[in-house]
């Protein structure tokens, strides 16, 4: 007799899972200096030490299994409402780009105004900024409190107003994992499929982590829109690093300051 596993399981455990592996390969392919966005060395920026980096990320996950569990006892499986069908190609796309739109809205604005509220930035969104060079493992390397408000709850929006099931909802938080993941990752890959088909990608995103950058680039983990339409955006330019050694995400030249 076999051993089933709910969907429900599988979405909370799954992108856990999917988060170390992914964060796993690009720590082991760190090494690589002409793949880097920064050279190893300059690692030692970084206010915080790994250990501590993998103890936040693990705190940040606990509290999203449990306000998973949560969710998912609250609006009921799909085998007690009796939605066991099949979903077409076509819901299950709408329901993916509703998801990823809601997540990065959700995003954006309390991202922007952690940044813009003093109190806000000193006690709890600076904690993320302590990763002057980014790397994969530390992508939800936050505060808890910005942790829940921005990750956990952003989740639960995305997943209540799409409207997907628990089933659905495995494939696009693993989805969004790699993604949020990739934006760590401080590599430049040739052939990385996030590069080419997003702008919102590792350089843009490394670009926000960087001093001249902090006040653009908010977007995340998707899409550039907000940015565009609200005056955020800071373009780059990927150029060789003076070192000799990979490549550096720098403002555009036609970047006009504020």
């Amino acid at each position: 007799m076999g051993f089933a596993v709910s969907d429900e399981l599988l979405g909370t455990v799954v992108p856990i899972l999917v988060y170390w592996v992914y964060s796993g390969i690009y720590v082991a392919l760190s090494p690589l200096e002409k793949y880097r966005l920064h050279p190893k060395v300059e690692e030692e920026k970084n206010l915080v030490s790994k250990p501590s980096v993998v103890k936040g990320v693990l705190l940040q996950q606990l509290v999203q299994a449990l306000v998973s569990i949560l969710l998912f006892s609250v609006t009921g499986s799909d085998a007690e409402f009796g939605k066991e069908k099949e979903t077409s190609v076509m819901v299950t796309a709408r329901q993916f780009i509703t998801a990823m739109i809601v997540l990065d809205t959700w995003q954006y604005f309390m991202h922007r105004y952690m940044h813009h509220n003093k109190f806000l930035y000193r006690h709890i969104h600076s904690q993320h900024h302590r990763l002057v060079v980014p790397y994969a493992f530390g992508a939800l390397y936050n505060h808890p409190g910005e942790g829940l408000l921005l990750d956990t709850i952003g989740g639960a929006l995305s997943f209540l107003l799409s409207g997907m099931s628990p089933r659905t909802s495995v494939f696009f938080f693993s989805f969004a994992t790699i993604k949020t993941v990739d934006d760590h990752c401080g590599l430049w890959l040739p052939g990385n499929l996030f590069h080419i088909v997003f702008k919102n990608n590792t350089a843009y995103h490394d670009v926000h982590h960087q001093l001249y950058g902090s006040k653009y680039n908010f977007s995340q983990p998707f899409f550039v829109m907000w940015d565009r339409i609200l005056g955020t955006y800071m373009d780059y330019s990927l150029e060789k690093r003076i070192d000799g050694g990979g490549l550096e995400a720098r403002p555009a030249k036609d970047l006009k300051e504020d």
